[in-house]
């Protein structure tokens, strides 16, 4: 009797105890835009003067901006690299089949954050755009869900700004409204309490399509920046001295009767550019498709404040990769360069960390999860590949001593990348670009391709942050390029890259 009397006051003490530390979890809410150049946020520099993003800028202002994010090549490897925690070539099972965007991966073997989220006290919820497998892990990785699930419905996959066909807790649905503003809606619900465990911390995963191709505007924005000037680019066409081979293939503009640069019929993103526009036309129009999303970050923002939830919430601002607006010939993602692979990223708890700072490092996708872990006290019983980035969060400017590493596998994933490096095939099938690995450590950059005619190319961010000038046959730069490729190489053997013996 005396042991059950001794147990009770033990559980009478504990469990206080785990309920207060489970309070002081944050809540995270993560939203994610899609294509979103650093160019398009007004809090970034280099932003056309015209644009206007008053309360991404306002999250800035209240919380650390990064520089440079690092978080993937295109749609499907940022997001899998996001769930996972791991580089594309270390998520096993995952593939693209079937008609596009089709893929599929086996939850076993790639099992996902969430997951472990939800079993470990939270309660997790994705809203809007999917692109990593027909499985959404509704049930599995999330309590919650309302998603657009491209994959599966590879028909309807090009409705970016139009009706779709969305699954809400399992249960499909065709849904009417402008995207953007209907993943605000559910969002605003959720943070209200709906569909959700009031008890328990939160996570969502916010994610909006724009401003990904066709970018249509809301019609309340159409004509926003009619008058906006917008430079050319120095190398829209080419040549482009320096740079390797496969670049002075790409061209996505070409030169309209006045000798105008014009996009095309076609392209890289969903019924884009079906008649020729010139370039400032489309610039216009892809950044008129921002002040829906930037509308949706006040209302979260002001919610978290109505429901005295702010203090607690961990709010990040990020895309899933940058898009070239002109910038070495594309109107795409993909190749190594800022232009087409940087995202945004702002982290914003005033409560806990510094405002209105401004970080240099550079960080992944990888750091991004780690520090989700880390912030959150959810263990995962696999490796991952990211670092803790708390300790720049509450020291912005302190010294990071880690390069960062990011990679283009194409469409491919885990031991099976390195099979398709070593052999050098189908290395060009994703629009020309090869695959390749990069690091950025201090202000430099340096890109190794894995096709093995491309080379390196090498480039000082501070100097030249347009990437115009390919120092890598600079002999002043030798030992910094073979101490950047060693620290590469070493990276690439940390994170279990079966191709680390590529870099040289």
């Amino acid at each position: 009797m005396k042991t059950c009397v001794s147990l009770l006051l033990l559980l009478c003490l504990f469990v206080p105890n785990l309920l207060g530390a489970d309070a002081k979890r944050p809540n995270i809410l993560f939203i994610y835009a899609d294509d979103q150049s650093t160019k398009t946020l007004a809090c970034y520099p280099g932003a056309w003067p015209w644009v206007k993003t008053p309360n991404i800028d306002a999250l800035a202002k209240n919380g650390v901006r990064f520089q440079a994010a690092y978080l993937g090549s295109w749609c499907m490897p940022s997001r899998a690299t996001l769930l996972t925690g791991r580089h594309p070539h270390g998520i096993e099972s995952m593939t693209m089949e079937g008609k596009y965007p089709g893929s599929t991966y086996d939850p076993q073997q790639c099992p996902f954050i969430p997951a472990q989220m939800r079993q470990q006290g939270y309660h997790t919820a994705h809203i809007g755009k999917w692109h990593t497998g027909t499985d959404s892990g509704w049930g599995r990785d999330w309590d919650h869900q309302i998603v657009w699930n491209r994959p599966l419905h590879p028909d309807n996959a090009g409705a970016y700004y139009d009706t779709q066909i969305l699954s809400i807790d399992g249960k499909q649905q065709t849904v009417e409204g402008y995207p953007a503003d209907n993943y605000t809606q559910w969002a605003c619900d959720y943070i209200s309490g709906k569909k959700r465990d009031a008890t328990k911390p939160w996570y969502l995963w916010l994610c909006y399509g724009s401003v990904h191709g066709p970018s249509k505007p809301a019609k309340r924005h159409k004509g926003l920046y009619r008058d906006g000037e917008v430079p050319i680019p120095a190398d829209i066409f080419p040549p482009r001295e320096g740079k390797p081979d496969y670049l002075n293939k790409m061209q996505a503009w070409t030169k309209g009767a006045d000798g105008h640069p014009i996009a095309g019929k076609g392209g890289e993103s969903f019924g884009e550019a079906k008649k020729a526009t010139r370039f400032e036309d489309w610039v216009r129009q892809v950044n008129e498709c921002m002040p829906a999303v930037d509308e949706g970050v006040g209302r979260l923002v002001a919610l978290l404040k109505e429901t005295g939830q702010y203090d607690n919430t961990l709010v990040i601002y990020t895309a899933d990769q940058g898009f070239s607006m002109g910038e070495h010939g594309f109107r795409a993602k993909l190749a190594p360069y800022d232009a087409n692979y940087r995202s945004p990223l702002i982290m914003s708890m005033p409560s806990r960390f510094p405002t209105g700072k401004v970080c240099e490092a550079s960080v992944n996708a990888p750091d991004l999860s780690a520090t989700f872990l880390a912030l959150t006290g959810v263990k995962v019983p696999w490796q991952t590949h990211g670092r803790d980035l708390t300790p720049l969060l509450e020291k912005p400017d302190s010294a990071w001593p880690h390069a960062c590493v990011y990679e283009h596998m194409g469409n491919e994933y885990g031991a099976k990348v390195s099979q398709t490096i070593l052999a050098k095939t189908k290395q060009d099938r994703d629009q020309g670009v090869p695959l390749y690995t990069a690091i950025v450590q201090g202000k430099f950059k340096l890109i190794h391709y894995l096709d093995g005619k491309s080379g390196e190319e090498l480039y000082d961010l501070a100097l030249d942050p347009e990437e115009l000038n390919n120092l890598i046959g600079d002999a002043a730069q030798k030992e910094r390029i073979e101490k950047m490729r060693q620290t590469l190489k070493a990276d690439l053997v940390r994170t279990e890259a079966g191709f680390a013996d590529a870099v040289k």
